[in-house]
């Protein structure tokens, strides 16, 4: 559980030498100076604190700067976390057995993946469909990074060139899509909110420029998140002192793809919660986490746009966004329940002992409880669709939602 940030008022940016984190090269260094000096300029614009939503944007997404945007590697031993994917395909195969009912259901479906990474669930993902003979129409792509884009056609013609012609990346989601939209670990990397409970009221969390470092600056909380406060956390009876987020980012996007989505699945593979356990006394420092060369920590204001930061998901959020879009809610469960009813550990019935050996090691990280199994959870929802998604059969937690 990450731990408290620093007090709004004072404490400064942890310096990486202090933090125990490696430290960054020369180049690194200047990449991430020159994307300090935009966001300190933006800070001043704004009168001397920044929202942190639109800090962590900047730190994750500006142009050429931010770290999805710059040319660093991040995924896989070599970079600064390791994904479902980059272990192997047992996850793409998994999930084919979930997306071939709705393709086989909407036979002009596509398939859309949103923040693909590497490109190698992508390509995973289009070899299974392939073996289930269920291939989509198209797969769409929707990449904001351009330095993504092009390792996500590298992986696609290393991996399935004979299936490039159905790969199309875009930068908008269609209107009147029918197929699946996937995202995995796709929400927590969208900006989120933060707040601190003082004295009784609500406090936003904001960041300003002190001494040469990013620091915390509490500010009353605007409008927006006041409402919402009141709707989902004064029922609570959280303690003072309390932080936390709220991923409106997440919510509007859930939103925007269930205006588009005619017919079909929206699946979302992340670490999150419901919302009585996102909202827990005991989570009192909110769940913003940053991943530096495969190290965890929880300051972002650090190795500003060095460094992935991400946020736990409120699922019961995004089940309220997409019900209130018009979606029916088709499942909700944990990763390793849902990859045990898709019939991942048949996946291992290899010949081979070696193989075997590494496909029960994969499946043993990809569904435990105390890995990957329950950290991560599967939501699903849709619309104009009747077939039955395998991977909630055991489990389905809609209920808890």
């Amino acid at each position: 559980m990450p731990s408290d940030p620093p007090a709004p008022e004072h404490r400064p940016a942890t310096a990486p030498e202090t933090a125990g984190l490696p430290a960054p090269d020369a180049h690194e260094r200047a990449l991430s100076e020159r994307l300090s000096t935009v966001i300190r300029d933006e800070i001043a614009r704004a009168g001397g604190t920044l929202p942190f939503a639109r800090f962590m944007e900047l730190a994750l997404y500006a142009p050429g700067l931010g770290y999805y945007s710059a040319g660093r590697q991040k995924f896989g031993a070599a970079g600064d976390f390791i994904t479902a994917p980059e272990m192997g395909n047992l996850l793409a195969r998994c999930l084919a057995r979930n997306v071939a009912p709705v393709l086989r259901e909407l036979p002009d479906g596509d398939l859309l993946e949103a923040g693909a990474g590497s490109g190698a669930l992508a390509a995973d993902l289009l070899l299974a469909l392939e073996a289930l003979e269920q291939l989509p129409r198209r797969y769409f792509i929707l990449e904001v990074s351009a330095e993504l884009r092009t390792r996500q056609r590298a992986t696609l013609a290393q991996r399935a060139a004979h299936l490039a012609g159905r790969m199309h990346w875009l930068d908008d989601l269609p209107p009147a899509f029918r197929g699946v939209v996937l995202g995995n670990e796709l929400l927590d990397a969208m900006p989120v909110q933060r707040f601190r409970l003082a004295n009784g009221a609500l406090r936003e969390l904001q960041v300003a420029w002190d001494q040469g470092r990013f620091v915390w600056r509490e500010a009353p909380a605007g409008a927006e998140l006041e409402t919402i406060a009141a709707q989902r956390i004064a029922p609570l009876a959280l303690p003072d002192g309390y932080n936390s987020e709220v991923g409106l980012a997440a919510e509007g996007w859930v939103r925007t793809v269930a205006e588009h989505l005619m017919a079909g699945v929206l699946l979302l593979i992340d670490y999150g919660f419901p919302r009585h356990e996102f909202y827990h006394a005991q989570r009192a420092h909110g769940t913003v986490m940053c991943h530096y060369r495969q190290r965890a920590h929880p300051d972002p204001l650090i190795l500003v746009g060095l460094q992935d930061i991400t946020a736990h998901i409120d699922f019961t959020a995004v089940a309220e966004a997409a019900h209130g879009a018009g979606l029916d809610i088709l499942g909700y469960t944990g990763q390793g329940q849902f990859l045990v009813a898709s019939g991942i550990v048949e996946l291992a019935n290899v010949a081979d002992p070696r193989a075997r050996l590494s496909l029960t090691q994969e499946i043993k990280k990809l569904t435990l409880p105390h890995e990957m199994g329950e950290l991560f959870k599967v939501f699903a929802a849709g619309r104009g669709v009747d077939c039955v998604l395998p991977g909630f059969a055991l489990d389905d937690r809609r209920g808890r939602l």
